[in-house]
């Protein structure tokens, strides 16, 4: 089992937060590894929504689609693999943090299979090292934009 669990305080509104990190179409600008999200039905995100996603990870182009199967607007967001390497499910959460901030989590967890599963303890490292990267550089994106407006 892999079970990766990152946080960070972004100088910005949870609403800002929430409904950036939600809307798929923004994931490539903040997420290293990916490269497109393609929505498989229509948009908004609601329970059911299917996006298409291709990433770069450890070296090899991922194509995964996701199912948000848990979603309470600018609280919780969860995601699960539907089709792919393996089994995942990506959660997100948003809570108020120091007068108007936003505390933030990003977790993923799931059951490598088959190759994966070799190496899944290397995997979980370099996913825990990849969702920092990911949350710095959203932090980043956030805070400019909340200092632009």
């Amino acid at each position: 089992m892999v079970d990766v669990l990152t946080d960070i305080q972004i100088f910005c509104p949870r609403h800002r937060v929430a409904e950036y990190v939600a809307n798929p179409d923004n994931a490539h600008e903040w997420y290293v590894n990916i490269k497109s999200a393609v929505w498989l039905t229509p948009k908004p995100a609601e329970i059911g929504t299917r996006i298409a996603f291709k990433a770069n990870f450890l070296g090899r182009q991922l194509m995964y689609t996701y199912e948000i199967v848990e979603f309470v607007p600018m609280k919780r967001l969860v995601m699960q693999s539907v089709d792919g390497p393996f089994p995942m499910e990506t959660s997100y959460t948003w809570e108020d943090f120091n007068g108007g901030h936003t505390h933030m989590t990003l977790r993923n967890r799931g059951n490598p299979t088959g190759f994966s599963k070799l190496v899944a303890p290397f995997m979980a490292a370099a996913m825990k090292r990849a969702n920092g990267k990911d949350l710095k550089r959203l932090k980043k994106v956030l805070e400019n934009k909340n200092h632009a407006s």
